[in-house]
């Protein structure tokens, strides 16, 4: 009897443990909170965590949707596409929780992406005290999330929205910020944007594990980090950094004794597989956790620390975005990058040029991609500053691109400046027509032309003259030193300073009519 008594116990106790295991409370991920914006006009996924076959509802103005948790305690529902409105409430509850959401607003939502130059925060840029004195704008909601990388995708981020306010707004991106600012004064709606970036990574870092692996091209990225991986050796790092720090106390110690600058602490290596730097890491820990929250779209302003790899860049960029739009399940949202400003030495010579060839890349991207697009800024940049404080032009630039694509601004405003449409060799001239789009072309304060160079078939580069403007959309290129001209190319260097505009002052993009191997041509590892 005492026997069947304690095996009945036993068993309870194991039940219990079990259902204390599995149960938990009723959570929704970060991305929904207090004062967000959630997408207009299109169906809106609201998910979240609560105990197993728990039934969970959704209520937001008039609409009421139900979902059970399924075994691992995860369940999501779609509210109806959501039009314009007041403030409203979010509310979710399950059997005994409620979680209240307040003055939820409907609107456009937009992520914020890429590396340094949109981390950038406004208090960084241009004329940070009047953009926080003017940052009191209760239409615009933020959302900025921390520095993580993960081994692994996950489902939740350390983060919450917020007012845009003269305290909020130094901190947040300012390229964001200002295309958020130029949407929501053309559009009049509620706009709320999403920060996930982190300076100096390379786009890999932010794609999927899954499309790297499916992709050969990228293959040798991915045979790179598992040779790192393998390489590192957890227990020899400890030591060497518990050595390296022993010897750091002493010395610190004894410059301090003499009133000496101490020496820099050491760190300890760090595992490649959590660098920031490591395939898929800011995917996993940035990205995957914000999917399928609904958005309109995403900007993305990187691609300096893969100049280098700017071929490859082609492909990796286009399966970058790619595994964005497979994660959301939103079909093809929009996607706009900012093309590489002008950085570096100016150069005399015409020669080849990384930087080029990576703003080429980002636009043989968008032109393959539906829905895409890139912001020209080779007029706004700074030769010894990576970092070019003007970002409020770039933001702009991105606004007209969504404006004019996505908001049917076409009529009223120009998308861009003009982007190379075709060339024609005739008589020792290269006439090379530009498609405008609805504007004109100019030069800046009408000087003469500059920035084209030309080339025969022995591939020799010379900068070129471009003598006059014709039809409207047409430019005439020669050069004395080249008789019979085969290629062209406008702003193909690191730093150009073409002077060609349309009538808004928009500047021409770079472009090259040729298909030549470049200088990073056979650079694929990281």
């Amino acid at each position: 009897m005492r026997l069947l008594t304690f095996r009945v116990l036993t068993a309870t106790l194991c039940l219990l443990s079990y259902s204390i295991t599995f149960a938990q409370d009723l959570k929704l991920p970060s991305v929904f909170g207090s004062h967000m914006v959630m997408q207009r006009e299109m169906p809106v996924p609201v998910w979240g965590w609560a105990a197993p076959d728990e039934t969970v509802t959704v209520k937001f103005r008039d609409q009421s949707k139900t979902a059970k948790a399924d075994a691992d305690g995860k369940w999501m529902v779609k509210l109806d596409a959501l039009s314009l409105g007041e403030p409203a409430t979010l509310t979710v509850s399950g059997n005994t929780d409620e979680l209240t959401f307040e003055d939820v607003l409907v609107g456009e939502v937009w992520v914020c992406s890429g590396q340094s130059n949109m981390q950038w925060s406004v208090d960084r840029g241009l004329d940070p005290d009047l953009e926080a004195a003017a940052g009191h704008r209760p239409n615009i909601r933020l959302f900025r999330l921390p520095l993580v990388a993960a081994t692994e995708p996950q489902d939740d981020v350390d983060a919450e929205w917020t007012y845009c306010t003269p305290e909020t707004l130094p901190a947040f991106t300012a390229v964001g910020y200002n295309f958020g600012r130029t949407l929501q004064e053309v559009l009049q709606v509620p706009v709320g944007l999403i920060q996930t970036a982190w300076g100096g990574t390379r786009a890999e870092a932010w794609t999927s594990p899954e499309m790297m692996a499916s992709v050969e091209e990228l293959k040798p990225i991915i045979d790179t980090w598992n040779e790192r991986d393998g390489a590192y050796n957890a227990e020899a790092a400890q030591a060497k950094y518990d050595a390296e720090l022993a010897e750091w106390e002493k010395a610190d110690a004894a410059a301090k004794a003499e009133g000496k600058t101490p020496p820099r602490k050491p760190s300890m290596e760090q595992d490649p597989r959590q660098s920031q730097h490591h395939f898929s890491t800011l995917y996993n820990a940035m990205i995957a956790p914000l999917s399928p929250v609904a958005i309109r779209g995403a900007i993305w302003y990187q691609g300096e620390s893969n100049a280098s790899r700017a071929y490859q860049y082609r492909t990796l960029i286009a399966s970058m975005i790619q595994s964005w739009r497979d994660d959301w399940k939103q079909g093809d949202f929009p996607f706009y990058q900012v093309q590489l400003a002008n950085f570096r030495a100016i150069t005399d010579e015409a020669v080849g040029s990384d930087w080029a060839e990576l703003r080429e890349a980002q636009t043989i991207a968008a032109q393959a991609l539906p829905n895409a697009g890139v912001a020209c800024i080779t007029d706004i940049g700074a030769a010894l500053d990576i970092h070019p404080k003007n970002k409020q032009d770039v933001g702009k630039r991105l606004a007209r691109l969504a404006l004019v694509d996505n908001y049917g601004y076409g009529d009223t405003i120009t998308r861009s400046g003009p982007t190379y449409d075709s060339v024609e060799f005739k008589e020792g001239k290269a006439f090379v027509k530009f498609d405008t789009h609805g504007s004109s072309l100019e030069t800046w304060y009408r000087e003469p032309l500059t920035g084209f160079m030309i080339a025969g078939e022995d591939r020799n580069w010379v900068w070129a003259d471009a003598q006059q403007v014709v039809n409207g959309d047409t430019v005439e290129v020669s050069s004395k030193y080249v008789s019979n001209p085969v290629a062209v190319r406008y702003n193909w260097a690191d730093n150009p300073q073409g002077n060609l505009f349309n009538e808004k002052m928009l500047p021409a993009y770079p472009f090259r009519s040729d298909d030549w191997p470049g200088v990073t041509a056979n650079n694929v590892k990281p």
